[in-house]
């Protein structure tokens, strides 16, 4: 699964694909399973965990992702997990998702 060693930038996409991993299956799957909630509601904390652990000067050369929105999710998600609107969850697995996908992996691109 997840080495500590591992750069954070790789967890990113490696907690996306996790995601990805059950999204596939789509909306009513998800509306109707618990664990597939479950397995991307977590998925998506950890992608938030490991945004917030970014350097500051790989965020600040990186601005054009929401850092602090993804972080702000992941806090949500484990402090308020009560609240957390299943709907919402979806809308970002579906739209947000591919485009932080894609710029993620352009920013590992231009590293090589």
């Amino acid at each position: 699964m997840w080495n500590s060693t591992r750069p954070f930038s790789d967890i990113l996409l490696e907690a996306i694909a996790q995601v990805e991993r059950y999204a596939m299956r789509g909306q009513d799957a998800f509306k109707q399973d618990e664990l597939v909630q479950v397995w991307i509601i977590h998925h998506l904390q950890i992608l938030g965990e490991a945004a917030s652990k970014l350097s500051d000067s790989f965020v600040a050369q990186h601005s054009e992702v929401p850092w602090s929105v993804i972080v702000e999710f992941r806090n949500i998600l484990v402090h308020e997990y009560f609240r957390v609107n299943l709907q919402m969850v979806w809308q970002i697995v579906e739209r947000d998702l591919p485009n932080l996908k894609a710029r993620i992996t352009a920013i590992l691109q231009d590293k090589s």
